[in-house]
C-alpha cells in the first residue's frame, strides 16, 4: 500500500474522476472472483446514464485511498442519499421514527451498488499484506466523512461476511437478512440437478417447464457479441412495464443498457422469450467469476410459469453449461425454495450518529437477527432436495466462502 502514514483519503463526486484501471485493480484484483457490480464499467454506466445521480437521490460520494505515491490503494462505492429507495435493505421505519422524534434522517451515506441486491466487496483493496490496513483506513475514512458531513447515518449493505465482521468489530451495528441461491454441485445437465430433488418436486418442475413453453414460445440466450440494440429495445419495454407497476418510476434509463452493452457485453446475459417472431419477455443477468446474478425481469405477454422458466430454470441451465458455481436470483421470494434455491444469509452494517437512536436500533437488530436465523432454519426443513444426499444443500448455502 505504500507508507501508511502518507496515505490520503479523498472523495470523488463522479466515477469518471477515477482511472478505470486503478479502480478495477482494487475492485476486481487478478486471481479473485470477478464481481461485475463493483467494476468501473457498471458503476460509471449508472452515473453516465442518469440512473444514479444527485437528481435521482444517489449523489456519488466515492471514497478513495491514495498511497504515498498518488496511486490508488483502496476505494469504496459510496453515495449521499436523499431517500431509501433502490437499496433492498429496508430502513424506512428507522427514518420515520427518527423524524417523528424531531431528527432529520436524510441525507445519509450509503456504501452499496445502486439498485442491486447482490453480495459483493465494499472495501475495495488490492490483495497482499497491505489489504488489512487499507481496509481499516477506508472504514476510518468513511466514518470521518460521515461525521464531517453531519449525516444521520452510514450504511454498508450486501457485504461479504468477512467485511461484515470487520465492521462489527469497529462498532457498527450488524444486520442480517436472507436471499435464495442455487448451488451447482458439478451438475452436467438440468436432469442431473433434478435427480437430486424429491420425486414430487422433480415432477412439478418438469411440468412447469412444459407449461411455460406450450404457447409456441422459444427461449434465446443473448450474450457477448450476440447482444444487439434490438435486444435492449425489447428488454427496456419489459423493464418499464414491470418497474412502473412495482415502483411507479423505474430506476434505470434506456441509456444504461446501451452503456453496459458497450462496456461489458461478455458479462451480460439476456434470456429472451419469443413468440410468433416477437420478443415477449426477458430476464437480465450478470455473469460473475463464481456466480450468475439475476437482476431484472419483464414481459408484455403473460403466460403461466414463463417467469420461472426465464428467471430460474434458464439461469440454472446457463450456470451448468458454463460451470458457474452459484446462481443468485435477487431479493426475497420464498417461492424460489421449491425450485432449488435455498436460503442464504445476507449482511449489512450500520453507523448511526445519535447515541439514543443507535441504542434503540441495536436492540431491534438483536431481535431481528434471531428471527432471521429461525426463519432460515424453518425454511431449511422445506428443502426440495432428497434427504439421502451425500451433500447437504441447506448448509452449503450459508458458508462464508460463498461470498
Amino acid at each position: 500500500m505504500g507508507d501508511a502514514e502518507q496515505a490520503i483519503i479523498k472523495v470523488a463526486q463522479a466515477l469518471d474522476e477515477v482511472d478505470a484501471a486503478e479502480w478495477d485493480a482494487c475492485a476486481n484484483p487478478a486471481g479473485e472472483p470477478y464481481n461485475p457490480f463493483v467494476s468501473h464499467a457498471f458503476l460509471s454506466a449508472l452515473e453516465e446514464s442518469g440512473s444514479a445521480t444527485r437528481r435521482t437521490g444517489w449523489m456519488p460520494y466515492h471514497l478513495l485511498l491514495e498511497d504515498g505515491q498518488g496511486g490508488l490503494a483502496g476505494c469504496m462505492p459510496m453515495y449521499l442519499k436523499s431517500h431509501s429507495r433502490g437499496e433492498y435493505v429496508f430502513d424506512h421505519g428507522w427514518a420515520d421514527a427518527y423524524e417523528r422524534a424531531g431528527g432529520q434522517y436524510y441525507p445519509k451515506l450509503q456504501v452499496s451498488v445502486p439498485f442491486t441486491p447482490a453480495t459483493g466487496p465494499r472495501l475495495l483493496t488490492k490483495p497482499g499484506p497491505g489489504r488489512e490496513p487499507a481496509e481499516d483506513r477506508l472504514i476510518a475514512g468513511a466514518l470521518e466523512v460521515a461525521r464531517r458531513t453531519g449525516v444521520s447515518s452510514l450504511h454498508f449493505t450486501f457485504l461479504p461476511e468477512r467485511q461484515w465482521r470487520k465492521l462489527g468489530a469497529r462498532g457498527l451495528l450488524q444486520r442480517t437478512d436472507q436471499q435464495f441461491h442455487w448451488h451447482n454441485h458439478d451438475y452436467r445437465s438440468f436432469d442431473d440437478f433434478l435427480a437430486d430433488l424429491s420425486s414430487r418436486k422433480r415432477k412439478m418442475i418438469r411440468k412447469e417447464r412444459e407449461r411455460a413453453l406450450e404457447a409456441d414460445i422459444e427461449i434465446e440466450w443473448a450474450t457477448g457479441e450476440t447482444l444487439t440494440e434490438d435486444h435492449w429495445d425489447a428488454f427496456f419495454a419489459f423493464y418499464m412495464d414491470t418497474g412502473s407497476r412495482k415502483w411507479g418510476s423505474p430506476y434505470l434509463t434506456r441509456k444504461f443498457f446501451s452503456l453496459i452493452n458497450e462496456r461489458m457485453p461478455e458479462r451480460t446475459l439476456l434470456v429472451m422469450a419469443k413468440r410468433r417472431g416477437r420478443y415477449i419477455a426477458g430476464a437480465l443477468n450478470f455473469i460473475g467469476g463464481d456466480a450468475l446474478y439475476g437482476r431484472n425481469w419483464g414481459a408484455i405477454e403473460h403466460h403461466p410459469f414463463l417467469h420461472f422458466e426465464c428467471c430460474y430454470y434458464q439461469a440454472i441451465d446457463f450456470a451448468i453449461a458454463r460451470g458457474i458455481p452459484r446462481v443468485e436470483a435477487g431479493a426475497q421470494g420464498e417461492h424460489k425454495l421449491a425450485r432449488g434455491y435455498l436460503p442464504s444469509r445476507t449482511y449489512s452494517a450500520h453507523w448511526i450518529a445519535n447515541a439514543s437512536f443507535r441504542d434503540a436500533v441495536a436492540e431491534y437488530l438483536n431481535r431481528e437477527r434471531l428471527h432471521v436465523e429461525r426463519d432460515i432454519e424453518v425454511l431449511g426443513e422445506y428443502s426440495p432436495f432428497r434427504h439421502d444426499l451425500a451433500h447437504d444443500p441447506a448448509s452449503a448455502e450459508i458458508r462464508e466462502d460463498d461470498f
